[in-house]
C-alpha cells in the first residue's frame, strides 16, 4: 500500500520543525567555536521550507531529517543540516540575497537553501550525472535562480563573476585562487580547509582591498575532497 501523500507531507513538515530545534540546540553547544549562537533567521526559514527529503535517494527519505550527512550515491554525501545552516549564515548574504558561487553541487540541497534565502546561485558539479540530476530537481521545485552546470568547480564561473559570496562544499588543502579572483572585495568565502582524510577546519575568509584574505578558523569538520578535472588541473 502506498502512503497517503498528505500524511507523508505532514510527517515531513513535523520532521523539519524538529530539525530546526536540533540545529538551534547544536548552535548553543558549539558557540565556543562560533563565538555566537545567533543565526540569521533567513537561514532557519529556508531550511524549514526546503524539502530535504527530495534531495536524498528514495530509500533514504525516512532519514532525511536526521541532523547528519547522508549518502547520495557516486561517493558523495548531502551535508549535515547544522553544517548547511552554519555555512549559509557565515556567508552573510546581502538583504536582497546577492550572487553566490558554489563549488560542488552534490545533491543541490545547499544551493536550494541559498536560493530559498533569495540568492542567485551558480553551482558547478564535477560529476555530470549529479549535475543533471540536481538541475532537473531544482527546476521541478521552482528554484529558477539556482543555476547548475557540470565542470571543474575549482575554476569557478567567470562569466557570472564577481560574486558576493563563495561556498565550497568539499575540502581542499588550499583556497582555490581562481575563486579568490572571482570574489568581490569585502566578499566572503566559506570552505572546509585541510587534506582529505586529515584534520579539516571550517574557515571563513574575507577578501581585502589589496586582494589578500583575512581568515578565521571555526569548527573541526570532515568533508569529501575537492575533485579536479585532470585536463584542467
Amino acid at each position: 500500500m502506498n502512503p497517503d501523500p498528505r500524511t507523508e507531507n505532514d510527517d515531513f513538515a513535523r520532521a523539519r520543525a524538529r530539525l530546526i530545534e536540533e540545529i538551534e540546540r547544536e548552535l548553543i553547544e558549539t558557540r565556543a567555536y562560533l563565538k555566537t549562537d545567533h543565526i540569521d533567521p533567513r537561514v532557519l526559514d529556508a531550511i524549514a521550507r526546503v524539502p530535504r527529503e527530495r534531495f536524498v535517494p528514495p530509500d533514504m527519505r525516512q532519514h532525511a531529517y536526521r541532523n547528519q550527512p547522508l549518502p547520495i550515491g557516486n561517493g558523495q554525501t548531502i551535508s549535515q543540516p547544522y553544517i548547511v545552516a552554519v555555512m549559509s549564515d557565515l556567508l552573510q548574504l546581502p538583504a536582497a540575497g546577492g550572487r553566490v558561487y558554489e563549488l560542488g553541487t552534490g545533491s543541490a540541497y545547499q544551493a536550494a537553501v541559498l536560493g530559498a534565502m533569495g540568492a542567485e546561485v551558480y553551482s558547478v558539479e564535477i560529476q555530470p550525472e549529479l549535475a543533471a540530476r540536481a538541475e532537473a530537481l531544482l527546476a521541478e521545485l521552482g528554484f529558477g535562480r539556482v543555476h547548475v552546470r557540470a565542470g571543474d568547480g575549482y575554476l569557478g564561473w567567470p562569466q557570472a563573476a564577481p560574486f558576493d559570496a563563495i561556498i565550497i562544499t568539499a575540502a581542499g588543502p588550499e583556497v582555490p585562487q581562481p575563486l579568490v579572483d572571482q570574489l568581490k572585495t569585502g566578499g566572503r568565502l566559506v570552505m572546509p580547509l585541510g587534506p582529505s582524510g586529515g584534520a579539516q577546519t571550517l574557515v571563513v575568509l574575507v577578501k581585502q582591498p589589496d586582494g589578500t584574505l583575512a581568515q578565521r578558523e571555526l569548527l573541526p569538520v570532515r568533508f569529501v575532497p575537492i575533485t579536479r578535472d585532470p585536463i584542467d588541473s
